[in-house]
């Protein structure tokens, strides 16, 4: 594996608990990369991240993320590869009863961080990374779908991941709130971090073109540029 690959499948057999959906996967991934995953509602794309981050396990062939083998990974070792990574949802699962200092505060002191100072200083910082700098102490029914999500990529930024996974992050935004989110993903990435965005926002990909990956017939299959340019969004 290549010192700036931070994803790797090989031969790998991808399925939920009662069907297979994906198989012969081949996959490599960098550090600083941004990539789409498409494909129709069905066809794997959730199935491959929960994968990544071993909500499911890796039914075959080999696979590493953050170096992390997940095919020897043992339960326990699960909330280590998790620091690794940052996942992000469609329905942003933050706590509304708390404020978004109260939610990102609460997610630290669950992955072992002790000091108030620090952990007053790292929330602050990635606020003002996703441009809500003013917000801590709203609460999350105070805040649009733009900023709610926003929030949700702060805290999928707190303990500073080697990986980003987003699972149709834009899903319940309008257009220029969507446009927003993959701005500031495709930022994190030029800052080194690998980026993956399961997404059917497919006007997105015209907007802002990144390598493409396309689940479909049970297979990955990557899109070159040209191919981008004439996808029929309609049939995906």
């Amino acid at each position: 594996m290549a010192p700036d690959t931070i994803i790797r499948l090989e031969k790998a057999t991808i399925a939920h608990p009662d069907n297979v959906v994906l198989t012969n996967v081949d996959l490599e991934i960098n550090s600083g990369e941004f990539v789409y995953l498409i494909g129709r509602t069905g066809t794997g794309k959730s199935t491959l991240l929960k994968t990544l981050y071993a909500e499911l396990p890796l039914l075959k062939g080999e696979g590493f993320v953050a170096g992390f083998d997940l095919q020897r990974l043992k339960n326990k070792k699960v909330p280590f590869l998790r620091r690794k990574l940052g996942i992000i949802f469609q329905d942003f699962q933050l706590l509304t009863d708390r404020s978004v200092y109260e939610n990102l505060f609460f997610v630290l002191k669950a992955t072992g961080w002790k000091k108030k100072t620090e952990m007053d200083k790292r929330i602050r910082d990635v606020l003002e990374k996703v441009g809500l700098g003013f917000k801590e102490y709203k609460m999350p029914h105070e805040l649009s779908g733009g900023e709610q999500q926003r929030v949700v990529i702060a805290r999928a930024l707190l303990n500073d991941p080697e990986v980003i996974l987003a699972d149709e992050p834009t899903g319940n935004l309008d257009p220029e709130s969507s446009s927003g989110i993959i701005n500031l993903l495709m930022d994190i990435s030029k800052n080194g971090r690998a980026v993956v965005v399961a997404t059917h926002d497919y006007p997105l990909l015209k907007q802002f073109p990144a390598r493409t990956i396309k689940c479909e017939n049970s297979s990955l299959i990557e899109m070159q540029s040209d191919e981008q340019e004439v996808i029929d969004f309609d049939k995906l």
